[in-house]
């Protein structure tokens, strides 16, 4: 076992500022002792195991720092590994992996996070992972009111809470790729002895950036910009469909008229959206749809709007159909969501 860095007392979340990061490093082969350096840095319940089910030896390498509130850890485990945790409640998460692969679960959603995409991770619902042996990746917390007001502040609108974010976004190229580099680069430096814990001014210039860098690269249904558009290895007959998605998520698409508009057959467009979205068309369609209204709902003034008049707008015309759909992935009702608001 290896633990240089690690640190003495139990490290808090953070400061407030994040003018000072808190580092934290640990080589094991020693699941539990893995296990609780993860929940100490990141969760509490979180539960690891290796995927036989068995005591197999690991070999576990984690790098991890706490900058006010964002925590980033470089994580591998040498082993294929099976992770489950509840609601994050307090904090989106993103893994980012640089090698291998993670297969997830989240909220009955199921995709795989990969070098070519990132897996975001919003505050409710049950998450369930299961990590390639030769797994290495960027995993990243950032308390939910830094990046909810961040985000409000990049669409100049409330959006909401718990954000209406993608469930991946793309690491090949454009935002999503500058943001790891950045992510990278500020974990290196912090864990550096003469590095940014020397300079807490440019510490906090570059928490910021983190955040905000984030809020651009993350897909979401309101972006007009790069953000929530596919990134450069998604090929063109995906990124055609998700154009007119965006462009008109409340149109009745069918199969057949999204494939004519990829310019190739169904099946192959559904085999296409698995590869490189995570989930066939009409069910990345469906959550978009649901993020705006939930949105749309969190957001409503008093009396202004009905669930029926929003649910319609954004394309859902069998009410109760869409009320199910919605309770399944936010755990309360339309109805509920707009009385919070009224």
């Amino acid at each position: 076992m290896d633990t240089a860095g690690a640190p003495g007392p139990e490290p808090g979340p953070g400061t407030p500022d994040g003018d000072v990061a808190v580092c934290a490093s640990l080589r094991t082969t020693d699941v539990e002792e893995a296990g609780s350096f993860c929940r100490r840095m990141f969760y509490g319940p979180l539960e690891i195991k290796p995927a036989a089910g068995g005591g197999e030896p690991i070999a576990f390498s984690g790098d991890v720092a706490q900058i006010g509130p964002i925590t980033i850890g470089d994580i591998s485990y040498g082993a294929e590994m099976c992770l489950s945790t509840g609601d994050l409640e307090t904090a989106y998460h993103v893994l980012a992996p640089l090698t291998g692969a993670v297969q997830v679960l989240h909220r009955s959603a199921a995709t795989t996070a990969d070098p070519s995409q990132a897996a975001v991770f919003r505050p409710l619902g049950d998450i369930s992972l299961r990590w390639s042996a030769d797994c290495r990746l960027i995993s990243v917390k950032i308390e939910r009111l830094a990046l909810e007001r961040e985000l409000d502040a990049t669409l100049d609108r409330k959006v909401g809470s718990p954000l209406p974010l993608g469930a991946t976004f793309g690491l090949a190229g454009g935002p999503g790729r500058s943001w790891l580099g950045l992510i990278r680069l500020l974990l290196g430096e912090v864990r550096q002895p003469d590095g940014l814990t020397l300079l807490p001014t440019l510490l906090r210039r570059w928490r910021e950036l983190a955040v905000s860098g984030l809020a651009q690269a993350v897909e979401h249904p309101f972006s007009t910009g790069q953000a929530g558009r596919p990134t450069a290895r998604r090929p063109r007959t995906v990124k055609r469909t998700l154009d007119a998605m965006h462009t008109e998520p409340g149109r009745s698409f069918t199969a057949a008229e999204l494939a004519a508009i990829a310019g190739v057959g169904i099946r192959v467009l559904q085999e296409s959206f698995r590869q490189h979205v995570g989930v066939p068309p009409q069910t990345y369609l469906r959550r978009l749809r649901l993020e705006g209204v939930h949105a749309e709902l969190s957001r409503a003034g008093p009396g202004v709007v009905s669930v029926s008049e929003v649910a319609t707008r954004w394309g859902f015309t069998h009410l109760g159909r869409f009320a199910g759909a919605y309770r399944d992935r936010y755990g309360v009702t339309p109805s509920q969501t707009l009385r919070d608001r009224t």
